[in-house]
C-alpha cells in the first residue's frame, strides 16, 4: 500500500510534468515583459497606461524582472497589462521520487556507516554484500515513509 506521502507525490508528479518542455524555454535577453510588449508593438508609455502605473514604474518593471526582484504581484500586474496570465512554478530537475529517493541513499549511507563502525569495533562486521543489502532496504523504506527528519541531513 502506498503511503500519503508517496501518493501525493505521484500525483504532484503528474501535474508537473506538463511544465517539463519549460524548462528548456529560453528567457528573452530583455525578458518576458519587454519581450511581449515588443512583440504586441506596445510602446512603454501604453503599457504603463494599460497597468495602471507611471511610464518610469514600467520601465522599472522590466529591469525587476531582469534582476529577479520583481514580485509576483507586479508581475501579474504586468502580465494583465499584456493581455497574458502570468504563471510560475517549480520544475524538478529529475522527479520529485529521484529527490526523495536521493536524500533517503544519503541518510542511510550516515546510518549505515555509523552502524557499521560501531559493529565493526565490535568484530561484528558486516560482508559487502549484506552492507548492500541493509542500504538497498534502508532507502526504500525511507523513500516510502519520508520521516520528518530526513532532510534534517
Amino acid at each position: 500500500m502506498k503511503t500519503k506521502g508517496k501518493l501525493i507525490r505521484e500525483q504532484l508528479e503528474t501535474t508537473l510534468q506538463r511544465f517539463q518542455p519549460l524548462k528548456a524555454a529560453p528567457i528573452p535577453v530583455k525578458g518576458w515583459v519587454r519581450a511581449i510588449r515588443d512583440a504586441l508593438g506596445m510602446s512603454g508609455r501604453q503599457m504603463a497606461g494599460r497597468a495602471g502605473v507611471s511610464k518610469q514604474r514600467a520601465s522599472f518593471i522590466e529591469k525587476q524582472e531582469l534582476d529577479g526582484s520583481a514580485t509576483l504581484k507586479t508581475m501579474r500586474k504586468a502580465a494583465e497589462a499584456l493581455d497574458c496570465v502570468f504563471v510560475y512554478g517549480f520544475v524538478p530537475r529529475t522527479s520529485l521520487e529521484e529527490t526523495v529517493r536521493r536524500q533517503a541513499a544519503l541518510v542511510a549511507s550516515k546510518r549505515l556507516a555509523l552502524a557499521s563502525h560501531t559493529m565493526s569495533l565490535e568484530d561484528q562486521a558486516l560482508r559487502v554484500r549484506e552492507n548492500q543489502e541493509i542500504l538497498r532496504g534502508m532507502i526504500q523504506e525511507l523513500a516510502e515513509t519520508t520521516p520528518k527528519n530526513l532532510w534534517d541531513a
